[in-house]
């Protein structure tokens, strides 16, 4: 060991740096004895044999080697006797990386046999000239001009590979100078603020930070600590967060390469290995370090294996299990199925299986295995409860991934896209084909947002329409059952058979039900009873009489062949609801595609019992990217104009249906703008973002509203339900319905209600208005004067 420190300002030492105890001895006579008097004999025996060359600055080392005893109870002040033997801690020179004190942990894992850090590590972790100059920068910064820190030339977490292992440990430094003395020569150079703003943006700028300050202009006296923790487990738990949730994959080569390093140093194992296995219907995916494919996709990158060939394995076990399963040794089991024993020729003994969930859905499992038997312990399956919802969350994206690839396949050819939003598909779509001709593997399209877009809701409901097909439903059951008890009540006068006045009796309890309504399980009792029991007696009876055979024919030619049930009012309630919906959706397209023609928009529609649309307008939309505010309160007139169309269709068509049906119509006025993002998976546009969900939410509820204290349904026939929120909507409404009146649209009946709190909706009000049935449809909405 080099027994001389370097000379202070030289070369080797820009600062002025002297080794010094003063500083300790300091801090045991004025801190450590008054705060703990029993000390003081222990002090007092130290003084008595210390040397006074020790007193002063050293220059030689080997008068501390000579007294390490001395050294190492002045020392005991900074690191416990308890925890000598644990502690990484070491004791340096100012401004230097040789160190005269260290305990045994830290000796042997960063200092050579000179004291002086090894040289793998001062290349692994930089620790060179410009971090020890940064440090005494930095304490001049914070001791002399006051700067606030912590100001510190630490190092972030960095890693460093155990000579025995090979296997990568992590460490974080944290200096100590509170040994440090710090001497000005002299007046310290005055700092402007503006110095003081420069130095706060340059404090890693060697260069920068000396235009300022002048190490020479210091003196650097006594020592500092520098004490290493073993970071490594939350280290690479930090590390797997970022490889799984963020950018980088599991299902590349160099990814599931990097993971099972990492795996290997969390669990201390150099020879371990690890697997992923993705559940997908009757295939498992299973992804290991065992593929060299440049793709990186859960379905190109993997082994595919049918679920039934593992069935009774241990896989199957820790799939259909909540925990971590602990597999001692798979030699031992028995019997082994195929993949337990090609597992066991590979080399693989020991095991850890957990289930990774996804949001309550088992979706795949997570193995890590060794050559070693009896390897892991409950150290170990604790630490596989921590990395396995990084996995699971890695995972579902792997999945989400492959189902938009396979739905891509699927429906490429009849994705249809609004016109009004074709340009920025198209401009999607040609990024997406440049990054592929300049070889960019497989980049996604990117997310089609449209922000600050105004929603326009409307609905026309056919009212009654589930009560008009039980009707239906119950007439034709009723009628099955009376001609069925025909057949069968002939039947049972010609033939003394029991089983038949049974028939008869069955039928008589059923229709007995069916008089009093109709209920869920009614139509199968029906069908149960009739094609599966009594229909299966027709043969036999045709013999007995002509009546018979003819009642029987009647009875077949009223059933429907498909199904063997009457549906002759169920197809009246089905025909006059198409009949109203298609005249309902053919007014709504016409009209849409008329206001199109002049104000291109986002809309999309649904047909069930009764149509509902949907419509986005908004600056975003435009391939210009402006749009003319006055068009919100353009398209609320449009829309209320168009509810009174509706109700006009309804009044024409009804006079043809067969089964009496009527419509409501409803209005959402919401002028709050909202984003809205184009699902690729669903191909379609849905709100984006938790707060714009309160749109959708109402929507979805307004169905069920309520007039506030009545109970009466806020929809009713022949009238508009406008809903809104705040003043200046109801003003807007209020307004549109005045002139529309005047124009005959409307009648002069407008309602102003509140209504009841919905489940996550309250404060909601409304207008209701009749709608002129007998008025002309309004194209030309403003009437031309003349003179």
């Amino acid at each position: 060991m080099e027994n001389t420190l370097p000379l202070p300002g030289s070369e080797s030492d820009p600062a002025n740096a002297l080794l010094s105890l003063a500083p300790l001895l300091t801090f045991w006579e004025t801190e450590l004895v008054p705060r703990c008097p029993q000390m003081a004999g222990m002090f007092a025996s130290i003084m008595e044999r210390l040397p006074r060359s020790l007193t002063k600055d050293i220059q030689d080392l080997s008068e501390l080697e000579a007294h390490a005893d001395i050294l190492h109870a002045l020392m005991s002040a900074v690191v416990s006797p308890a925890s000598f033997d644990t502690e990484l801690t070491a004791a340096f020179a100012p401004c230097s990386f040789d160190s005269f004190y260290a305990t045994p942990r830290f000796q042997r894992l960063f200092l050579n046999q000179n004291n002086a850090l090894k040289s793998t590590l001062m290349e692994t972790i930089d620790f060179n000239m410009n971090k020890k100059m940064l440090g005494a920068y930095y304490l001049i910064l914070e001791r002399i001009y006051g700067f606030t820190g912590p100001f510190t030339s630490s190092l972030n977490t960095q890693g460093m590979t155990d000579e025995k292992t090979g296997l990568v440990r992590y460490y974080e430094e944290f200096p100590d100078h509170r040994f440090v003395e710090l001497t000005p020569k002299g007046t310290p150079h005055p700092l402007s603020d503006a110095d003081r703003e420069w130095i706060m943006d340059h404090l890693n700028d060697l260069e920068q930070l000396s235009r300022f300050i002048d190490l020479a202009q210091f003196q650097f006296k006594g020592f500092f600590i520098i004490r290493v923790q073993d970071v490594t487990e939350k280290a690479i738990l930090s590390f797997l967060e970022r490889d799984l949730v963020d950018e980088n994959s599991i299902f590349s080569s160099r990814g599931i390469q990097q993971l099972e390093s990492r795996l290997q140093s969390l669990f201390s194992r150099p020879d371990l290995g690890v697997s992923v296995a993705s559940l997908k219907g009757d295939q498992v995916m299973v992804t290991k370090n065992d593929h060299h494919s440049k793709v990186d996709c859960l379905f190109s990158n993997s082994h595919h294996i049918c679920l039934e060939d593992l069935e009774d394995s241990v896989w199957i076990s820790a799939a259909k299990g909540e925990k971590v399963f602990r597999v001692a040794d798979l030699s031992r089991k028995d019997p082994l199925v195929r993949a337990e024993s090609e597992a066991v020729s590979a080399g693989i003994r020991s095991m850890l299986l957990t289930p990774l969930s996804y949001q309550g859905k088992k979706i795949g499992l997570l193995e890590v295995f060794s050559p070693h038997p009896n390897d892991f312990g409950p150290f170990e399956s604790i630490l596989m409860e921590q990395i396995s919802p990084l996995f699971a969350v890695a995972l579902k994206r792997g999945q989400d991934e492959l189902a938009k690839h396979v739905q891509t396949v699927i429906k490429e050819q009849c994705t249809a896209v609004h016109p009004s939003v074709e340009w920025r598909f198209r401009k999607a779509a040609l990024a997406h084909l440049d990054a592929l001709r300049q070889g960019k593997p497989s980049p996604k399209m990117a997310d089609i947002v449209f922000k600050d877009v105004v929603p326009f809701y409307g609905q026309s409901d056919i009212r009654g329409s589930s009560r008009a097909r039980n009707q239906g439903i119950q007439q034709d059951l009723r009628r099955q059952l009376a001609l069925a008890r025909e057949i069968m009540s002939s039947a049972a006068q010609e033939r003394p058979w029991p089983l038949l006045q049974e028939y008869v009796y069955r039928i008589d309890k059923l229709s007995d039900t069916l008089s009093a309504g109709i209920t869920s399980s009614d139509e199968d009792s029906v069908y149960q009873l009739l094609n599966e029991e009594v229909a299966a007696t027709f043969d036999s009876l045709k013999g007995i009489s002509p009546e018979m055979a003819e009642n029987i024919d009647r009875y077949n030619k009223a059933v429907d062949q498909a199904t063997g049930m009457i549906r002759h009012k169920q197809k009246e309630y089905e025909d006059s609801v198409a009949a109203l919906n298609a005249a309902l959706s053919s007014y709504l397209e016409k009209e849409d595609a008329r206001i199109q023609e002049s104000f291109p928009h986002y809309f999309e529609k649904r047909q069930t019992d009764g149509v509902d649309y949907m419509m986005y307008i908004g600056a975003a939309m435009m391939e210009s990217g402006t749009l003319s505010g006055f068009h919100i309160k353009d398209m609320t007139l449009w829309q209320i104009m168009m509810a009174c169309g509706m109700a006009r269709q309804t009044q024409k068509v009804k006079t043809d249906l067969k089964i009496p049906l009527d419509t409501c119509h409803l209005i959402l006025v919401n002028h709050s703008p909202l984003s809205i993002r184009f699902r690729y998976d669903e191909k379609r546009f849905d709100v984006d973002g938790a707060y714009d969900v309160r749109h959708e939410i109402i929507k979805s509820r307004l169905d069920k509203a309520l007039i506030k204290g009545s109970g009466e349904r806020l929809t009713q026939p022949g009238r508009i339900a406008l809903v809104y929120s705040n003043p200046a909507e109801q003003r807007e409404i209020e307004q549109h319905i005045r002139f529309l009146t005047d124009l005959g649209q409307l009648k002069n009946d407008p309602e102003l209600l509140d209504l009841d709190d919905l489940p996550d909706v309250m404060g909601l009000k409304a207008i209701r208005v009749g709608v002129n049935l007998s008025a002309r449809e309004a194209e030309n909405i403003i009437p031309m004067r003349t003179g």
